[in-house]
C-alpha cells in the first residue's frame, strides 16, 4: 500500500480545522511491514496550548492522539470514503505522567485493513479500534489512548 502522507495531511487539516488552531505537524503517515498503518502528529509546544503548570493541556492531547487516529482512519480507508463516512464512535485516555515541551501522538490500527473492508462491502458497520501511544519528543510515554471508529456507509 502506497500512502501519500502530505495528503493525508492536507485531508485531516481541510477536514479538521481545530487541528490547524492547535498547529498540528503530520510527522508521517506510513504503511508498516505487517500491513498496518501507522500516523505520527505532533503539538509543538507553545504558550496558547499550555496548562496551569506549563505542559500541553489535556485536551489539546485528546485532540492531538484523536487526530493521530483520523489520519490512520483517511489513510487505510482512503478508497472508500466516496461510499462511507468515518465516525469516532467513542474515546479513551490515560494521562500516565507530565508532559512538558513538545509531544508526539504515534496511531496504529489495530485491525487489518482488508477485514474492515469486507464488513463494509457486505453491508455492515464495522467498528475498529485506533491504539495511540502519546510521548515526549525523547520518546518518553505521558498517556495512551484508544479510539473507536466506525464507517457509516453512505
Amino acid at each position: 500500500m502506497s500512502i501519500d502522507s502530505s495528503q493525508v495531511a492536507a485531508s485531516m487539516l481541510a477536514a479538521v480545522p481545530f487541528a490547524r488552531t492547535l498547529g498540528f505537524e503530520f510527522v508521517e503517515v506510513v504503511p508498516e511491514a505487517d500491513g498496518a498503518i501507522r500516523a505520527v502528529v505532533r503539538l509543538p509546544d507553545t504558550p496558547a496550548t499550555h496548562n496551569h503548570v506549563g505542559g500541553p493541556h489535556a485536551g489539546a492531547m485528546f485532540t492531538l492522539g484523536e487526530t493521530a487516529s483520523g489520519a490512520v482512519v483517511v489513510a487505510a480507508f482512503a478508497a472508500v470514503l466516496d461510499r462511507a463516512t468515518p465516525l469516532a464512535v467513542s474515546a479513551e485516555i490515560a494521562y500516565r505522567k507530565l508532559a512538558m515541551g513538545p509531544v508526539r501522538a504515534t496511531a496504529r490500527l489495530d485491525r487489518p485493513v482488508a477485514d474492515v473492508l469486507a464488513e463494509l462491502d457486505a453491508g455492515e458497520r464495522p467498528e475498529f479500534r485506533v491504539g495511540v501511544e502519546i510521548a515526549t519528543e525523547e520518546g518518553k510515554p505521558t498517556g495512551e489512548m484508544t479510539i473507536v471508529w466506525t464507517l457509516r456507509p453512505h
